[in-house]
């Protein structure tokens, strides 16, 4: 049997009650749901609890529990839920997404993405097609998207790697006081470039260049591009420009082990560790990529028209011969 991985935003009502409208649909074409044990779990204990939203309706929709419950749907821990899966599908913003590729990334399975949430570059559908979106996906009717992810690797003072990670959008390191600066020596490619005091430094990949490194002005960068960037925060010095690097390229972050404050290196907006004075933080680009199926082939920089509400007014473009 077919089987869909169903993954979803549990703090909106919104999201619960399209996450029912695709358990039905999904019941009536004889695919097999499976959600994460632990969001089932956090839906009971809302329902019980009786959790209202700023409206005053209850998070959990009727009927949904029992849908869950209905011998439909497989309910999986995150280790085995990518299993025999063929699609996953997310009912939320980039947030969302981010968490749901940390399920799926190992095992290969490209995730579509259901905007509920704000800007939601990695989301592509709209709930407001919701019908029209899980017909198609059920159908196969999608293409793949390969996405470049971020290798990083942490090593202590005794450079001894003591960590290592992987990120879609960036690896953030921030100082953890605000009261003080982090200085960092930066290299690229094994030799040293500058050295600065900062609030941090962004390494983002090109799919992250539209997030936090575009809000630190970053560059936009065409997600097929087989890049990664350097985005110094705040940074005292005069050369501390944002810096493109390509797939042979390697970046690392060293923070100065006399007069310096510790740092934060966050990942995704979600995984944290402290990066101590006199620690190194190396990034590049990592061989695995993350898989996003896609209903339609529009041109990035429409999306990024759309999406950042750019205007276009004047825009004439070339007339049917091409001209």
């Amino acid at each position: 049997m077919r089987r869909f991985l169903l993954y979803v935003h549990t703090g909106r009502r919104s999201a619960l009650e399209a996450m029912a409208t695709v358990l039905h649909e999904m019941r009536r074409r004889g695919v097999r749901g499976v959600v994460i044990d632990d969001q089932v779990t956090e839906l009971r204990q809302q329902s019980t609890a009786g959790i209202r939203d700023a409206d005053g309706q209850r998070i959990v929709p009727d009927g949904l529990l029992d849908l869950l419950d209905g011998g439909d749907v497989d309910i999986d821990d995150v280790v085995t839920a990518a299993d025999a899966v063929e699609l996953g599908i997310v009912l939320g913003g980039d947030g969302t997404i981010l968490r749901a590729l940390e399920i799926v990334r190992g095992a290969g399975v490209p995730l579509h993405g259901v905007n509920l949430g704000h800007v939601g570059f990695l989301a592509e559908s709209e709930v407001a097609d919701l019908s029209d979106t899980v017909r198609r996906l059920l159908d196969g009717d999608y293409g793949i998207e390969e996405r470049s992810t971020l290798d990083i690797a942490v090593f202590d003072a005794d450079r001894r790697q003591i960590a290592s990670h992987w990120a879609l959008n960036e690896a953030s390191l921030e100082k953890a006081d605000r009261l003080k600066m982090v200085n960092v020596v930066l290299e690229i490619d094994g030799r040293p470039v500058s050295s600065f005091g900062c609030d941090g430094v962004l390494l983002s990949s090109s799919t992250g260049s539209t997030a936090y490194a575009f809000s630190a002005g970053g560059p936009v960068v065409w997600p097929e591009v087989d890049a990664f960037l350097v985005v110094p925060l705040a940074a005292h010095a005069l050369f501390a420009r944002p810096l493109v690097l390509g797939r042979s390229s390697r970046a690392a972050v060293e923070v100065v082990a006399d007069n310096s404050g510790p740092a934060l290196l966050t990942l995704d907006g979600r995984r944290s560790l402290e990066i101590l004075p006199g620690m190194r933080v190396e990034t590049g680009l990592s061989p695995e990529t993350v898989r996003l199926a896609r209903l339609s082939s529009t041109p990035f920089a429409d999306r990024l028209v759309e999406k950042f509400r750019l205007p276009v007014v004047g825009w004439r473009g070339r007339d049917a011969q091409g001209r």
